[in-house]
């Protein structure tokens, strides 16, 4: 969506303001208000939910918003193989996708960072879908969790899968670093909710 003034000048764009996704090209930047995503509140809702992700001067970070805190509580910090700047701020980030060959059997998909005094740049590969992947988005879920979906044109449903997971039981993030993964009474251990005995049954 494109916002232009009487005189056809240009105003406003929605893909310079990201709620809870980025597209393919879209980014996050450090010299303006478009440093996080912020999740919904729920699949109906569409008003701001209780996760954020935000672009810090050398990592990106996850922060949780509970009603009995008055301030963000910090889940998640990238690690040198996500984003992680040893030396300058990082710029913007960008979600990004390349062919691996210019036959186009498989493509990289992933962020690729930009980073100021001194400048320098990356690229952190997070998925290889064998097709095209041009039309992919990254989103903030409404349970916290990070995914990248990509458009599957060849079949006639369920075209959207998912390709990339950050808390994943295969993954090296476990599923246990979601803040409401198992309730607010449940303990979580290698991915699995662990119930809590009570004197009325199993809470968790």
């Amino acid at each position: 969506m494109v916002l232009h003034s009487s005189k056809g000048n240009f105003v406003w764009q929605s893909f310079d303001s990201p709620t809870d996704t980025i597209l393919v090209g879209q980014y996050l930047r450090a010299e303006s208000v478009i440093k996080q995503l912020v999740s919904r509140a729920s699949e109906r809702d569409n008003k701001d939910g209780p996760y954020s992700l935000l672009m810090e001067p050398k990592v990106l970070s996850l922060y949780y918003k509970s009603r009995n805190s008055p301030s963000p509580t910090l889940y998640f910090v990238s690690p040198s193989d996500l984003v992680f700047v040893q030396e300058g701020t990082l710029e913007n980030v960008t979600l990004h996708s390349t062919p691996e060959t210019d036959e186009g059997y498989a493509y990289d998909l992933g962020l690729q960072y930009y980073v100021a005094n001194p400048f320098n740049d990356g690229n952190r590969i997070l998925a290889r879908p064998k097709y095209n992947r041009t039309l992919s988005f990254l989103r903030l879920g409404i349970n916290g969790n990070l995914r990248i979906y990509t458009y599957y044109d060849k079949v006639d449903w369920h075209a959207w899968e998912v390709t990339y997971t950050l808390f994943d039981r295969d993954s090296t993030e476990s599923e246990c670093q979601l803040p409401e993964r198992c309730g607010e009474f449940g303990l979580c251990d290698n991915n699995q909710c662990v119930a809590c005995p009570m004197s009325n049954g199993l809470l968790g």
